[in-house]
């Protein structure tokens, strides 16, 4: 392209009817350079956080197999990937000044040439979401772990994990899986992440509770030496402690010793679910009865401790009590509801809570979702909540 005079920018103006005295004296030559294809240029938009994360030499990553919606991960966040369109064309021009920068380079040339390297009619739009982790509880529950002497082990053609792989199939950030690897007690054995199987499990913890039983020892102040030496030989002791770190709080004593102070609450919980898992429903108060006589001495069952494992269904005559476990709902908001309005037509705010509680986004409550999802209306006197669609 022919270099432009200062004539002929003026003239331009004037022909547009601006005002010189209006304006910055330096003038942007554009034109198309030889590869202004554009077609190998991407723009992300990034909020000041994430820029942050880049510039101090941190990576991102993108996630997500060929038929997932592609996720973008920060160390600790995740966020959805979106095409963005835009009316305007926007044009990548390297080396180029804003006004800004202009005016404080009083020596600028008068007038700049420069060359448009690509140009791009849309942009990737991030918006924070909620890690996908469902997918993570399944993978680990193709293959439980049940102990050093199971044969299923030796045998077994499923794939097992590690960190790595984890990172590469799951769509969430690092952080967020490490923490959900806590959450839902997995185990690193021979480098692989496990799950306990659930029978396994309370074969440990039956071990742990009997000991603290036959030593008396308090609920709060359990020994983890003493524990290994002694359970050491029916069970790994790598498996002993961890069934104290899930089922207990690590604590260590002015002497320097390890105590687990257990933890009721998780204990009762995992009680309820054995009994349950084997009956369709229970008579609500012949259970009660029966788990407060299952807990290690000196705990108290209470209904509560059950949120989103089991559900009471108040309208059967007498009362029942079955399994209904948070984590086999769906990870989509829209077949979460769908399926727990299958499951009962009208449910209470107390009741759908625990069920709903984990869709919330980060500043988002359960009444926002209530109303999104559900219409509320009044049955004896109570506010309940059902679908805003049939359900088929």
């Amino acid at each position: 392209a022919a270099m432009r005079s200062r004539a002929e920018v003026d003239a331009t103006l004037q022909t547009a009817k601006l005002n010189p005295a209006e304006l910055l004296p330096a003038v942007h030559c554009l034109s198309f350079g030889p590869q202004a294809g554009g077609g190998e240029c991407c723009l992300l938009q990034l909020e000041p956080g994430l820029c942050a994360e880049l510039e101090a030499g941190r990576s991102l990553v993108i996630r997500g197999e060929k038929d997932e919606h592609a996720v973008l991960c920060s160390k600790d966040k995740t966020y959805d990937m979106k095409i963005a369109d835009t009316s305007n064309m926007l044009l990548f021009v390297p080396g180029c000044k804003t006004p800004e920068e202009l005016n404080a380079d009083p020596a600028s040339c008068n007038i700049i040439h420069s060359q448009i390297a690509g140009f791009s009619k849309n942009y990737w739009e991030l918006r924070r979401c909620r890690p996908k982790l469902k997918k993570l509880r399944k993978l680990l529950m193709e293959d439980p772990y049940e102990g050093p002497d199971s044969q299923k082990d030796q045998t077994s053609t499923f794939s097992k994990y590690t960190t790595e792989d984890l990172l590469s199939l799951i769509q969430a950030s690092e952080e967020e899986i490490l923490h959900q690897l806590q959450v839902i007690d997995a185990c690193k054995i021979e480098g692989y992440w496990r799950i306990l199987d659930f029978d396994y499990e309370m074969k440990l913890l039956n071990h742990v509770t009997q000991l603290i039983d036959s030593e008396s020892w308090s609920l709060s102040k359990v020994p983890l030496c003493a524990c290994l030496e002694e359970l050491g030989s029916l069970e790994p002791r790598e498996m002993i402690e961890h069934i104290l770190l899930s089922y207990g709080r690590k604590y260590v004593d002015d002497a320097g010793e390890v105590f687990f102070e257990m933890r009721e609450d998780k204990i009762c919980r995992a009680i309820a679910q054995m009994l349950l898992q084997n009956a369709v429903k229970f008579n609500l108060s012949e259970f009660e009865e029966v788990w407060q006589q299952s807990v290690p001495e000196g705990m108290k069952t209470r209904l509560d401790q059950l949120q989103g494992l089991a559900l009471v269904d108040k309208s059967s005559r007498p009362e029942t009590i079955f399994l209904l476990k948070v984590e086999d709902l769906p990870e989509d908001n829209q077949e979460r509801f769908n399926s727990l309005f299958g499951i009962r037509q009208k449910w209470t705010e107390v009741d759908i809570t625990p069920y709903i509680q984990d869709l919330c986004a980060e500043k988002q409550t359960v009444g926002a979702l209530l109303t999104k999802y559900a219409r509320s209306s009044m049955l004896n006197g109570v506010k309940v909540y059902n679908s805003r669609r049939p359900i088929s």
